[in-house]
């Protein structure tokens, strides 16, 4: 497996990995899918943050960016992971949150935030391995699929 930073040649299969996600699975809140075009412009703008990994095609990626507006915030990103489903379980989801969480050091970042759907409990078990703490729970902020979704909140301090 390699993991590398991202680049606009692998827009067409980030978009359909997310897009996968977005119809398929409560795991996000939105219906809107991605167009390849939204995909370059985000790895142009995030190129110290966005890494892919696989094997020949992308098995997942990971990026992050700023948690919220304005400068008391500059040091806490939120991230996104996406796996297709048959690269879950097997170190990958790790490999790429190790080297984000690396590169966010290195780049001043002080803390990760993860905003998880409470449909995806697996999503809460993988951040809890890897040293995340759930410091917020915000029930039916979400809605999706005509059900009320809740917002679980969790950081890592790097």
């Amino acid at each position: 497996m390699i993991v590398r930073v991202a680049t606009e040649k692998d827009a067409p299969q980030i978009a359909a990995l997310w897009n996968m996600m977005i119809r398929n699975s409560l795991a996000t809140f939105t219906t809107e899918e991605k167009t390849i075009a939204a995909i370059e412009e985000l790895i142009a703008a995030r190129t110290q943050s966005f890494w892919v990994a696989g094997t020949g095609s992308i098995g997942g990626f990971v990026t992050y960016g700023p948690f919220r507006s304005g400068p008391g915030y500059a040091a806490t990103v939120e991230h996104s992971i996406i796996l297709k489903p048959h690269a879950q379980g097997r170190g990958m989801g790790r490999a790429l949150m190790e080297c984000a969480g690396k590169h966010a050091q290195a780049q001043g970042i002080h803390t990760m935030i993860a905003a998880i759907s409470s449909a995806n409990p697996d999503a809460v078990g993988f951040h809890s391995a890897l040293g995340f703490v759930q410091t917020g729970h915000l029930p039916q902020v979400g809605r999706k699929a005509g059900q009320w979704l809740d917002l679980i909140l969790m950081q890592k301090t790097l």
